[in-house]
């Protein structure tokens, strides 16, 4: 794409997007009102348009007065992206529009000079000027995605009121601090992220998580820079501002994805080199045969040649791949899917097999208690005292639901507890009164020994029922058990099925046990279930899939997901997960909304689907053109390429190129029916 490819990172800079656009578009209009009159003093106005107009001056130097500043003025990126080019012997694009604009350039200054006769100014300000207006309109495409990603960042407030010295203050967003206490009051923008520590209110966060319901807020939980504060007024403490908060970071990962390059846009830059090569060549081999062999003037072989020159470059290929990836993540980012970088775009639509976490990812990952049954004498409400005891330092979901149980139903519950031990993937001991509390899986209790023969009925019913059980043993002895569901999500089940009808096979990935695996399975239609499986072998099974041939994307919320998220083909971390997660994963779904996954393939279908049919156009293009353009159809059909009308066609197959990938975000309107 000439010179502006060279300028990726900083088109995907807000700022730098508007600047570098403004600068092309100025150059266009001068470009444009200097090759008008170019246009209608040459013989292309003269013989073909009709057009007489008065010259004080010869024509030649009139055509030389307006293509100048064209060439070297608004046609000076090109040169300078040349020069830069060979000087690191490299080959782009720039050198192959410096060559043509030059040749046809110092060509007619030539003539003007010392023969008189026609010239091809027009042609060399018709390629600057159609080369200018491709690259706006690629611009233009881009930075609609950047503009986005500014009014993203326009939502967090100016100013916030933050507590100092025991008085609350107004202080600009810029100068808060890390550990500040910050106010906010109903209607307020949230200005940093942060955690509660005051106060309950709801925060609407649909403009950073998409979720329409407004979220309910107490001391504890976490804000959102940016989101919109519903009801009460709290005060939370701030815990990442600046370029660490999640709206900097959703800004960076879409910057950086833009700025990045796809496969196969090396590919593309690699024919690139190539063809530029072959352009020049055959121009020296058109001028060649048409002069040496053909017995042609100098005019007609130079006009065959320079044709030759300009129709072949490859400018459509150099905008092929780039604007289909910046409107691909663009939409992606809309719709709450960051997609980190070009070539994890290009490769989630190789996705054979997709691997879910169960637990936060297919299903809400907040699981409530269901049922508490003792035995041997002992109470319901003693199972759920003394597991809510052993688990009270434990930060696992189940934990937190047997303890929000206890203080349903009003138990106190024992907080001497000495000998505490989190079993990874297992369960949980403590002692507490003394007594030794072993809560966990029937893998726990069989590997210590516990027999469960008296409670297995209630096991097997609890199990069929797809509920995850808490066998809790005291003293070595069977005490009972507490039952636990955690609901579906309630668009897992379409994702399910929207990745089958792709043909992607789907598989579960879970700690629980086979059973409750299985009745989860059943209910979303998976058919291929890795239950009772620990952090650690996540991988493992991967890895598995891995080597059955599959591309795989591993989709998770939590750190013992990461290195799942890690040997996966495709990391996919649940946006509500940890920030492990997010930073181990190659995308991130900020709604936790499994469907997201089907979008997301969805959209990278599209995107290649565009990609492919860019390259094709452009490589197929060039193929059939430069010939046409190199004087075959000459002796048979007198048909001759005026370099200027060769500008023309190369500029027409940029633009339809960059507007077929503008017509990627038709694709929008399905992902939000999927």
């Amino acid at each position: 794409m000439g010179e502006v490819n060279d300028h990726d990172a900083q088109m995907a800079d807000p700022r730098m997007a508007r600047h570098m656009e403004a600068d092309m578009r100025r150059r266009f209009w001068w470009s444009l009102a200097l090759t008008v009159p170019a246009v209608l003093y040459s013989p292309l106005g003269i013989n073909l348009l009709r057009i007489q107009l008065p010259a004080p001056l010869p024509v030649n130097w009139m055509l030389f007065l307006f293509t100048t500043p064209v060439v070297f003025w608004t046609g000076s990126i090109f040169i300078t992206g040349a020069y830069q080019s060979l000087r690191r012997r490299t080959l782009n694009m720039s050198v192959l529009i410096s060559t043509g604009v030059l040749a046809a350039y110092v060509f007619s200054v030539v003539i003007t000079l010392w023969g008189g006769g026609e010239t091809f100014y027009e042609a060399a300000a018709m390629l600057v000027t159609f080369v200018l207006f491709g690259h706006w309109m690629e611009m233009r495409s881009r930075r609609g995605t950047s503009d986005a990603l500014q009014a993203l960042l326009s939502l967090v407030p100016p100013k916030a009121r933050v507590v100092r010295n025991g008085t609350v203050v107004e202080v600009p967003t810029g100068e808060i601090q890390r550990g500040d206490i910050v106010e906010l009051r109903p209607g307020d923008r949230v200005p940093v992220d942060g955690g509660v520590i005051e106060g309950e209110t709801a925060i609407d966060e649909s403009l950073v998580t998409g979720e329409s319901i407004p979220v309910p807020k107490r001391t504890g939980d976490g804000v959102i820079g940016g989101t919109i504060n519903h009801s009460g007024s709290i005060r939370f403490r701030a815990t990442k501002v600046g370029e660490e908060t999640a709206l900097a970071q959703i800004v960076k990962l879409v910057e950086e994805a833009q700025a990045s390059k796809a496969p196969g846009q090396r590919i593309a830059d690699r024919w690139a080199q190539y063809l530029v090569i072959l352009a020049v060549g055959a121009g020296i081999l058109t001028f060649a045969i048409w002069y040496g062999l053909a017995r042609e003037t100098v005019l007609v072989a130079l006009t065959f040649a320079i044709s030759a020159v300009v129709i072949a470059c490859p400018d459509a290929l150099g905008l092929a791949t780039p604007t289909a990836v910046a409107v691909g993540t663009g939409i992606g980012a809309r719709h709450n899917i960051l997609i980190k970088n070009a070539a994890t775009l290009e490769q989630l639509s190789r996705i054979t097999a997709v691997v879910f976490d169960k637990t936060g990812t297919l299903t809400e990952g907040k699981p409530g208690v269901t049922d508490a049954v003792g035995v041997g004498g002992t109470g319901s409400d003693d199972v759920i005292r003394l597991t809510a005891a052993a688990e009270l330092r434990s930060g696992h979901p189940l934990s937190k639901a047997v303890l929000e149980e206890a203080q349903r139903r009003g138990l106190a519950v024992d907080q001497q507890i000495v000998g505490f031990e989190n079993l990874a993937g297992l369960g949980v001991q403590a002692t507490v009164g003394g007594r030794r509390i072993l809560v966990g899986t029937a893998k726990l209790m069989r590997d210590r020994g516990i027999d469960l023969t008296a409670i297995l009925p209630r096991l097997d019913r609890l199990l069929s029922e797809g509920k995850t059980l808490m066998i809790v043993a005291v003293d070595g002895k069977p005490a009972g058990v507490i039952a636990a569901a955690d609901p579906v999500r309630a668009t897992s089940r379409r994702a399910v099925e929207g990745l089958r009808r792709l043909e992607i096979e789907v598989a579960m990935i879970t700690g629980d046990n086979r059973q409750t695996a299985e009745a989860v399975a059943r209910q979303l239609g998976i058919t291929r279930v890795f239950a009772e499986v620990l952090p650690q072998q996540k991988a493992d099974y991967v890895r598995r899939l891995q080597e059955e041939g599959k591309f795989v994307a591993m989709v998770g919320d939590g750190v013992n997901d990461a290195p799942a998220l890690a040997q996966a083909d495709i990391g996919i971390a649940i946006g509500a997960g940890t920030d492990v997660a997010i930073e181990t994963a190659d995308v991130v779904l900020m709604r936790s909304d499994p469907a997201d996954v089907l979008r997301a393939v969805f959209l990278s279908k599209a995107t290649v689907r565009k990609m492919r049919q860019n390259l094709f156009w452009a490589s197929i293009y060039n193929v059939l053109a430069i010939p046409v353009a190199a004087g075959v159809l000459y002796p048979r059909f007198g048909i001759m390429l005026r370099p200027e009308w060769s500008a023309l066609l190369m500029s027409a197959s940029s633009i339809i190129v960059a507007t077929n990938a503008v017509l990627l975000k038709r694709a929008e309107g399905h992902l939000q029916h999927i």
